[in-house]
C-alpha cells in the first residue's frame, strides 16, 4: 500500500507561509501547519485567531467602541471588586484562626497548670503511701519486757 499526500502551500498578508497536506490513501487530512516565510526564521508564526486582527484606526465615537469599553469598564469593575472581596475574605479568616490560635494557647496553659497540680499531688500521695508501707521481707518483732526474763 503506497502512501501519496499531497501538500498545498499558500501564504497570507502577515507573511506566515501555511501548509495543508492531505494523505490519499486514508483519507485523512492533517491540521495545517504555521512555518514563517523567511528562510532564516526570524518571524513568529502567527495562529489563525489572530491573523484576521489588524491594527487599525478605531473610531472612538462609534456606538461599537463605546460598547465595547463600557463592557470592559464593566468587566474590570467586577474584577477589582471580587479581588476586594477575596482579600477582605482572606484578612477576615487570618484574624479568626488568630483569635483560635490564642484561645488554644491559653487552653495549653489551664491543662498545663492542671497536669503540674495533678503530678504534685500524685507525688505526694505516693511518698506518704511509701512511708506507711514497710518493705516485704522485714518484719518487725515487738519483744514483751514481761516474758524476756523468764
Amino acid at each position: 500500500m503506497s502512501k501519496t499526500s499531497q501538500q498545498n502551500t499558500t501564504t497570507d498578508a502577515s507573511g506566515v507561509s501555511v501548509i495543508h497536506t492531505q494523505a490519499h490513501s486514508s483519507g485523512l487530512q492533517q491540521v495545517p501547519q504555521l512555518v514563517p516565510v523567511s528562510p532564516g526564521g526570524g518571524g513568529k508564526a502567527v495562529p489563525p485567531s489572530k491573523q484576521g486582527k489588524k491594527s487599525s484606526f478605531v473610531d472612538r465615537n462609534s456606538d461599537e467602541y463605546r460598547q465595547r469599553r463600557e463592557r470592559n469598564n464593566m468587566a474590570v469593575k467586577k474584577s477589582r471588586l471580587k479581588s476586594k472581596q477575596k482579600a477582605q475574605d482572606t484578612l477576615q479568616r487570618v484574624n479568626q484562626l488568630k483569635e483560635e490560635n490564642e484561645r488554644l494557647e491559653a487552653k495549653i496553659k489551664l491543662l498545663t497548670k492542671e497536669l503540674s497540680v495533678l503530678k504534685d499531688l500524685f507525688l505526694e500521695h505516693a511518698h506518704n503511701f511509701a512511708d506507711n508501707v514497710q518493705p516485704v521481707g522485714t518484719e518487725t518483732t515487738t519483744t514483751n519486757p514481761e516474758s524476756s526474763g523468764q
